[in-house]
């Protein structure tokens, strides 16, 4: 199976994902096929429901091969931590976001092992930015009034344009 990255606008991004009671073979391939769409991208992690499943679960990969993530928490976070923050469901947009520096991340992996990991600087971001999607908060939530503005429009005229685009006759695409 094959899933699509879903992008700001759709609902799934806000919702809470539910809690996942069993790690099982369903769960597994769901993760294994969450991989796929997260190297298509170039992104360093997806979270579920990014590609519209409601579960608390995300895939990433610093480099070290994919690894999966179900029922994920942070119980401990310290400092502070600017970083040009990207999204594969805000395409294109990337803004600077202060968060913690440092985190202490639990949780299971696919064999239903307990996981603990203390992680600090893109690790630490990369947890925390899939946790918020686990939570149904995107990366605009986290900027101020302005700067939030002007990313909305910004994504309201990008899908505007993809609207026009898809209208045209043959697919063209006019700059």
């Amino acid at each position: 199976m094959s899933y699509e990255i879903r992008v700001f606008g759709d609902p799934v991004l806000r919702t809470v994902a539910a809690h996942i009671d069993e790690i099982d073979g369903r769960i597994a391939q769901i993760a294994t096929n969450m991989v796929v769409p997260m190297y298509e991208a170039e992104g360093l992690g997806l979270a579920a429901p990014q590609v519209g499943i409601q579960k608390r679960l995300f895939v990433y990969d610093m480099g070290e091969g994919p690894k999966t993530l179900v029922n994920p928490e942070i119980d401990e976070s310290d400092g502070e931590w600017m970083w040009n923050e990207g999204c594969l469901s805000v395409p294109w947009l990337s803004f600077d976001i202060v968060r913690p520096k440092t985190v202490h991340l639990i949780g299971r992996d696919l064999d239903g092992n307990e996981v603990s990991i203390e992680a600090d600087e893109l690790l630490a971001r990369l947890f925390q930015h899939e946790l918020d999607h686990l939570d149904g908060v995107l990366l605009l939530d986290h900027l101020d009034k302005k700067t939030r503005k002007g990313a909305l429009r910004i994504l309201r005229e990008q899908a505007e344009a993809s609207e026009d685009e898809a209208s045209l006759p043959g697919g063209l695409f006019l700059p």
